[in-house]
C-alpha cells in the first residue's frame, strides 16, 4: 500500500514536472522570438512571391517540380498556410501565457510601496545621501513630504521600530507598457486570424462547404459551394460589365472557388478609365447603384482607387478593370491552300467561336481587347529587307528591335523605356487562342491597323505557344488600300500550282530582252528555272520560304553557292512579280504600276511569306469593328479583424511608449532622532530600472533639495 502510493505520488510529481516545464517553455521569450523570426520568414515569402495568382503562372514561371514542391508546402498562398496559422496560434498561446505569469506580479509591483525596506538595505544602494537636520523627526517628515511630493511623486509614510520611513515612486505605469505591449501581440493576430481562411475553413470542415471545380452559371450553382450571408469575414472578387449587376463575389480557393453570396446587389452604371501619355493607367473609377436586399434601398456611390464604399460593414473597393464581353467583328483570311477568299466573323470577348468548315477543328477562344494601344514609334533598330541567303539567317525575326521589344510586352511596356520619346497610339488589337480538336492551343495577338515600320506600313501579327513567351510578330505589309488583301492574293497563288507555271511563262517571256526571238530552249530552261524557284519558295508542306532556298543551295559544291544564290534570288524576285500579276489578272485587276513603291512592297511581301511558315496557323483574323464593352473588378471584403487590430495597434503604441518614455524611480528617506537627541538623521536612497545620466542628475537635485532645504539647528 505504501509503495503504490509512493509510485502514484511519483507518477503525479512527474506530470506536474512536466506541465510546468511545458508552461515554462512556451511562455519563454527565446520561444516567442522564435515563432516571431518564422513569421517575419514567411511574410518575406510572401511580399516575394505573388499570391493566390492562378496556379498555371506558378508552373511556367517555377516548372513542374518545383511548382509541387511549393504548392506541397502552401507558398503561393502564405498567409492562410495551415503552418503559418499553427505558428500564428501558437504566438497568442505563447504571449497569452507570459501575460498571464507576469502580469499579476506586474500589477502587484505598480502597487506595493516596498516599504519593508531595512535602513541596512538603503545603506548598500548606489544612489545614497545621509544628512543631519536640526528639525525633529515629525517635522523632517512632514517637510520632505512636501519636498518630495512636489518633484512628482506619491508618497507615503511608515512607522518603523527606530524611526519613520517615508517611501515615494513614480512612473510606476511603466510596467502597464509591458503588458500592452504583450496584449498587442494578441490581439493583433487574434484580428489576423480572424481575418485569415479560418472561418472559411471551419465551415468546410464543420457545415460541409467545399470548393466549385467546374463551370457553370454562378446562381445555379448547389448550396455547398456558396457561403451565407452571415459568414463573418471573407475577401473575394467580383466582375461586372457596364450596365450588368452583381449579388455575389467569387472567393479563390487552392483547388476551386466558393460563391459568397452578398446582402446587396452592385450595378455597374459606368466605368471611367483615363490614361497618361504611355498608355498606363491614370485614373479609373466605377459609378454604381447598391440596392439593398431587404429595404430595397438604391445608393448611387463613384468607387476610385483608395475611396472604397463601405455599405452595411463591407468594403467595395475599386480593384482593377476587365474586358466585360466587347463584340467584334472580323475578317478572315486561308492562311493555307490556293483559295484566296475571305469570310466574315463574329466574337464576343472572354466567349468562342467554331472556325468555319473547311479551315480545320479550331475554336477561336477571344481572351482579349484593347481599343488602343499607345506605343513607342521612335525606338532605332535594324530589321530592315534583306535579300538571298542573308535573309534565311533570320528567317521569323523580322523585328525592328526598339518597337518589337516593346510590342513584345504590349500592355505599357513603353512606358519602361527611359529613351522613348515618341508615344502614339496604334489601334485597337484583338488577342485570341485557336485550340485544336486534341486541346492544343496557340495565342495570337493582332492589330487592326498597319503599323510604320522601317518606313514601310505593315499589319503586325503576332504570335505564341506558352503564355510566358514573348510575341513573335509575322509583319505583312499593307497594300495601296491600306489593307492585307494584295498579299493574301500573292499567297494564295504561291500555292496554286498552275498560277506558279503560268508566272514562270510570263517570266521566261518577259526576260527575253531587246525583243529579240529567243531559241525555245533558251526559253524552256528559263521557264523551268523560274517554276523551280517559285516551287522551292512554296515549300513541299514542311520546309519552305528562305529556309528551304538555303537547303536548295547548300546541295551545290561551295565554291558556285554564292554566285547560285545571287542567279536564284534574281529569278525568284522575278517571277513573283509575274506570280502577282498574273493573280491579278485571274480576278479581273489591272496590273501594278512597275514602279519602286510596288517593287518594295513586294521585296516586304516576299519576306512576309517566308516568314509565314513560322506563323503555324490556317487563318489570319484581321479585326474590322468592335462595340467596347467595359467591366469593373471590384474586391468586396468583410473584415471585422480590421478594427481588432487597429486596437491592437493602439495597445502597442502605448505600451512602446510607456516602456520607452516613462521610467520608473523609488525613493526611500529612513528618518530617525540623532544619535545626540539634538535633531533628526536622514537616509535617502534612490532606484531605477535603467540607470542613466538622466536619473544621476535627478537624483542630485533631490539630493540638493531635500538636505539644502533643512531647517537650522534650534538656538541654544
Amino acid at each position: 500500500m505504501t509503495t503504490g502510493s509512493s509510485t502514484q505520488g511519483i507518477q503525479i510529481r512527474t506530470r506536474q514536472r512536466w506541465l510546468s516545464e511545458a508552461v515554462e517553455l512556451f511562455s519563454s521569450m527565446r520561444f516567442a522570438i522564435s515563432l516571431l523570426t518564422l513569421i517575419a520568414i514567411a511574410s518575406v515569402i510572401g511580399t516575394v512571391m505573388k499570391q493566390n495568382e492562378p496556379m498555371p503562372n506558378y508552373v511556367n514561371q517555377f516548372g513542374p517540380f518545383w511548382f509541387e514542391v511549393f504548392g506541397k508546402l502552401g507558398l503561393y498562398a502564405v498567409y492562410s498556410a495551415w503552418w503559418f496559422l499553427l505558428i500564428m496560434g501558437f504566438l497568442v498561446l505563447s504571449t497569452s501565457l507570459c501575460i498571464a505569469r507576469n502580469a499579476p506580479k506586474m500589477l502587484r509591483d505598480v502597487k506595493s510601496w516596498r516599504d519593508n525596506v531595512r535602513e541596512q538595505s538603503l545603506r548598500n544602494f548606489h544612489h545614497k545621501h545621509e544628512w543631519h537636520t536640526a528639525e525633529a523627526p515629525a517635522q523632517a517628515a512632514a517637510r520632505l513630504v512636501r519636498q518630495v511630493g512636489a518633484r512628482g511623486y506619491k508618497t507615503r509614510l511608515a512607522d518603523k521600530e527606530g524611526g519613520t520611513l517615508l517611501a515615494a515612486k513614480q512612473g510606476a505605469a511603466n510596467k502597464w507598457g509591458y503588458i500592452f505591449a504583450h496584449a498587442a501581440i494578441v490581439i493583433i493576430c487574434l484580428g489576423g486570424l480572424l481575418d485569415s481562411d479560418l472561418p472559411i475553413r471551419f465551415q468546410q470542415w464543420f457545415y460541409g462547404k467545399s470548393a466549385f471545380t467546374g463551370n457553370g452559371i454562378i446562381a445555379e450553382i448547389p448550396e455547398r459551394y456558396r457561403l451565407g450571408l452571415n459568414n463573418p469575414t471573407f475577401r473575394g472578387n467580383t466582375l461586372i460589365p457596364e450596365g450588368s449587376s452583381s449579388s455575389t463575389a467569387i472567393i479563390p480557393q487552392k483547388d476551386g472557388v466558393m460563391i459568397q453570396d452578398l446582402p446587396f446587389t452592385i450595378q455597374l452604371k459606368r466605368f471611367i478609365i483615363d490614361f497618361y501619355s504611355t498608355g498606363m493607367p491614370k485614373l479609373f473609377a466605377s459609378e454604381v447603384v447598391v440596392r439593398d436586399h431587404e429595404t430595397g434601398k438604391e445608393t448611387a456611390a463613384t468607387i476610385k482607387v483608395n475611396e472604397p464604399l463601405i455599405y452595411q460593414g463591407v468594403a467595395i473597393y475599386q480593384s482593377s478593370f476587365e474586358d466585360g464581353g466587347s463584340k467584334l467583328k472580323l475578317v478572315g483570311y486561308p492562311m493555307r491552300g490556293g483559295s484566296n477568299s475571305h469570310f466574315a466573323l463574329s466574337g464576343v470577348v472572354n466567349g468562342s467561336t467554331a472556325l468555319p468548315a473547311g479551315l480545320g477543328d479550331y475554336t477561336i477562344e477571344w481572351s482579349g481587347f484593347r481599343p488602343f494601344n499607345v506605343e513607342n514609334m521612335q525606338a532605332s533598330g535594324g530589321g530592315g529587307s534583306t535579300s538571298g541567303d542573308a535573309r534565311a539567317v533570320n528567317v521569323g525575326k523580322s523585328v525592328n528591335r526598339g518597337l518589337m521589344d516593346s510590342l513584345d510586352k504590349h500592355l505599357g511596356s513603353s512606358a519602361k523605356n527611359a529613351n522613348s520619346k515618341d508615344f502614339k497610339n496604334v489601334g485597337p488589337s484583338v488577342q485570341y487562342k485557336l485550340r485544336d480538336k486534341t486541346g492544343q492551343a496557340r495565342e495570337y495577338f493582332n492589330y487592326m491597323q498597319s503599323l510604320p515600320i522601317d518606313g514601310a506600313y505593315v499589319f503586325l501579327a503576332g504570335m505564341r505557344e506558352q503564355p510566358d513567351q514573348p510575341f513573335r510578330y509575322l509583319r505583312i505589309p499593307a497594300d495601296d488600300n491600306d489593307s492585307v488583301a494584295e498579299w493574301m492574293r500573292l499567297r494564295a497563288a504561291l500555292a496554286n500550282p498552275a498560277l506558279r507555271e503560268e508566272a514562270a511563262r510570263r517570266y521566261a517571256r518577259q526576260a527575253i530582252s531587246n525583243g529579240r526571238e529567243a531559241s525555245p530552249v533558251l526559253r524552256e530552261q528559263l521557264q523551268q528555272s523560274a517554276l523551280r524557284g517559285l516551287t522551292i519558295f512554296a515549300g513541299d508542306g514542311k520546309v519552305s520560304g528562305y529556309i528551304a532556298v538555303t537547303r536548295f543551295l547548300e546541295q551545290l559544291p561551295a565554291a558556285e553557292q554564292e554566285k547560285a544564290a545571287d542567279i536564284f534570288m534574281k529569278i525568284l524576285n522575278g517571277s513573283m512579280w509575274e506570280l502577282w500579276q498574273a493573280a491579278r489578272a485571274q480576278d479581273g485587276l489591272e496590273p501594278v504600276a512597275s514602279d519602286e513603291a510596288h517593287g518594295r512592297y513586294l521585296q516586304l511581301a516576299i519576306n512576309a511569306l517566308a516568314d509565314a511558315a513560322f506563323y503555324p496557323a490556317p487563318v489570319f483574323l484581321q479585326l474590322s469593328s468592335f462595340e467596347e464593352i467595359k467591366a469593373s473588378v471590384l474586391q468586396v471584403t468583410r473584415s471585422p479583424g480590421k478594427k481588432v487590430v487597429y486596437l491592437g495597434c493602439l495597445f502597442l503604441v502605448l505600451g512602446v511608449f510607456a516602456m520607452l518614455y516613462i521610467r520608473e524611480r523609488r525613493l526611500w528617506i529612513w528618518i530617525k532622532p540623532a544619535a545626540d537627541g539634538q535633531g533628526s538623521q536622514a537616509l535617502l536612497a534612490m532606484s531605477t530600472q535603467r540607470r542613466t545620466l538622466d536619473f544621476d542628475k535627478e537624483f542630485e537635485q533631490m539630493k540638493a533639495r531635500v538636505s539644502g532645504d533643512a531647517a537650522p539647528p534650534p538656538s541654544a
